[in-house]
């Protein structure tokens, strides 16, 4: 079981930036994935999730309005448009994928994780 995120960089505050997560089609395909991230010295916390089809979106209300979660054409794939980044996003961004098809909030509903892309935003 693979996942692998990708797109991460370093952008100023309010640039934009797209985050790709590839994962293996057994694992991903009729399951629901998410976006978390972990900044220095901070517990990892959740930013986004979509349901298996794309059907159901969830976010963190510090990123509501601002990103965009989707799964592409093949549905064991996912982004993550961001958009007016602030300096607080700085973080590494970890792609998952979710035990069941809903979209979940909390990092133990999900059980394979990807190795993690780096996002930093400077001022």
């Amino acid at each position: 079981v693979q996942l692998q995120a990708s797109g991460g960089g370093l952008v100023q505050a309010g640039d934009s930036l797209r985050l790709s997560c590839a994962c293996s089609r057994r694992t991903c395909s009729n399951n629901a994935m998410g976006w978390f991230r972990q900044a220095p010295g901070k517990e990892r916390e959740f930013v986004a999730a979509v349901g298996w089809n794309g059907g159901s979106t969830r976010y963190a209300e510090s990123v509501e309005g601002r990103f965009t979660i989707s799964r592409g054409y093949a549905e064991s794939t996912m982004y993550l448009q961001m958009t007016t980044l602030k300096p607080e996003d700085s973080a590494v961004y970890y792609c998952a994928a979710a035990r069941g098809s809903a979209a979940v909030t909390t990092a133990n509903s999900y059980n394979y994780w990807g190795q993690g892309t780096l996002v930093t935003v400077s001022s």
